[in-house]
């Protein structure tokens, strides 16, 4: 691990992290367990992340937690899911406190059970004060969730006379997104060997750099974390220029 640490220059890192935290039920599948074994055992996964991105000093990471799609799988699952968040903000309190960690959301909340809720508003509340990396957990979020929603308040603010339409531009879309507090993500780590986005920030991803690791999530751990970072960090980000424009 030390080796992969010295790796990464710590001078260049994406100031925004996002993951799609994806491989649990087949993980826990290959070892003859229900999915939820798999959801509880990525605990670890998350805290080793989440420590290893704060210990390095990115300013965001977003971890994708449960989609608007989600709802669709079993009952038995989500309900397991939605406790799992319960326990985990509760749990993992003394370690974002410890690491100076501000723990924020993005997502339909409204949405999720009164616990779920209630332990995400004590979780945001008892960091607040926190001035170290914000931790965004993706909760009943989706990409097209966001922009619909998006869209919605600026044609409402068109409708009533407040906005002429020729003066819609990113910039304005960028601020009625549930995102417009954060950077950009810069890296964009999906595990379980799978090579597509699933509904994750796809207005904000435009120019995000993609690190598809084959290791299920949770068996993801610090070094997996630095391997992302390094080959993000060999990458040329050109932004549509050529890289003698760069140079």
């Amino acid at each position: 691990m030390s080796e992969l640490l010295d790796q990464v220059d710590k001078s260049r890192l994406p100031r925004h992290i996002g993951v799609i935290m994806d491989g649990n039920g087949r993980w826990a599948k290959d070892r003859g367990k229900p999915r939820v074994f798999g959801h509880h055992s990525a605990v670890e996964s998350v805290r080793a992340t989440v420590e290893a991105c704060a210990e390095l000093g990115v300013d965001c990471l977003s971890l994708y937690a449960f989609s608007t799609e989600n709802w669709s799988r079993p009952e038995m699952e989500v309900g397991a899911l939605m406790q799992l968040l319960v326990d985990t903000i509760g749990s993992e309190m003394e370690t974002l406190l410890k690491n100076n960690i501000r723990l924020r959301s993005v997502g339909d909340t409204s949405k999720l059970p009164e616990a779920t809720r209630d332990a995400l508003k004590f979780g945001i509340a008892n960091t607040a004060k926190n001035e170290g990396m914000e931790l965004i957990l993706a909760l009943n979020y989706s990409g097209k969730w966001d922009l619909t929603h998006a869209i919605r308040r600026i044609a409402g603010e068109a409708a009533a006379g407040r906005l002429n339409p020729v003066d819609i531009d990113e910039e304005l879309i960028d601020q009625q997104l549930s995102t417009r507090e954060f950077p950009d993500p810069e890296l964009i780590i999906r595990t379980s060997g799978e090579n597509r986005l699933s509904n994750f920030f796809l207005w904000q991803a435009a120019y995000s750099e993609f690190y598809f690791s084959p290791v299920f999530w949770p068996e993801f751990r610090k070094p997996d974390l630095y391997a992302a970072i390094i080959d993000f960090q060999q990458r040329e980000r050109r932004f549509g220029k050529t890289s003698e424009q760069l140079s």
